[in-house]
């Protein structure tokens, strides 16, 4: 199973931009997106289950950032709002056929990842 995802691109400060993931094979239970900048580790940013009723957006992001899951068609969503020059550069979605709950955040509870989306933010 792949994950394709797309939506990534340059935008100005204050700007916004609308990731899309979208698996190519079987359907999976949980989704999750993560990102790294230059030198950094990567990190989370937010998760939603198949349902979308369970969602997690990191603490720092709230209010800028929100997921969301168009069943039907099995894609997930990253919608990011208020772009900032400090955000990251590199996003990526990650899958699980599993529920996670609580474990959410925890990139090594992902088996399956996409190949990562550039979202960049410059003036």
């Amino acid at each position: 199973a792949q994950l394709i995802e797309s939506g990534g691109g340059l935008v100005q400060p204050g700007g916004s931009l609308r990731l899309s993931c979208a698996p190519s094979g079987p359907r999976f239970e949980h989704y999750a997106w993560f990102r790294q900048g230059p030198q950094s580790e990567r990190e989370f940013v937010a998760a939603i289950d198949r349902s979308a009723v369970t969602r997690y957006v990191a603490h720092s992001l709230e209010g800028r950032f929100a997921n969301s899951r168009d069943i039907a068609n099995n894609t997930a969503y990253l919608q990011m709002n208020n772009l900032k020059p400090k955000d990251p550069a590199v996003y990526y979605c990650a899958a699980s056929k599993s529920f996670l709950g609580s474990n959410s955040s925890d990139r090594g509870k992902y088996p399956t990842w996409g190949q990562g989306t550039q979202g960049t933010c410059s003036s």
